[in-house]
């Protein structure tokens, strides 16, 4: 079976998981941090702890690398976030 040539191989771009944490008192700064910061992440569902008082955030994005993970969070927001490289595994 021909599989082409060895340079025509497809690079995954990969997946970050990004934990953001803040204390109670930072709640409304680290939401309000987003407003006029543009992104594909806004107006998205996120995973949080939030509301449940553990004051945790969640996204699992796709980007180039850690930089441009880190870019689609607002300043605030990515200087209390936390990026673990992620790939998907079938669980037998």
């Amino acid at each position: 079976m021909y599989r082409g040539p060895a340079s025509a191989t497809v690079r995954s771009v990969p997946f970050f998981l990004l934990h953001h944490r803040h204390d109670a008192a930072e709640c409304a700064v680290a939401f309000a941090a987003w407003s006029g910061f543009e992104s594909a992440l806004r107006h998205q569902p996120a995973s949080s702890t939030c509301l449940t008082g553990g004051h945790a955030v969640w996204w699992r994005v796709e980007a180039e690398d850690r930089t441009a993970a880190l870019a689609l969070l607002p300043r605030y927001v990515a200087e209390r976030t936390t990026l673990i490289e992620v790939r998907d595994i079938r669980i037998p």
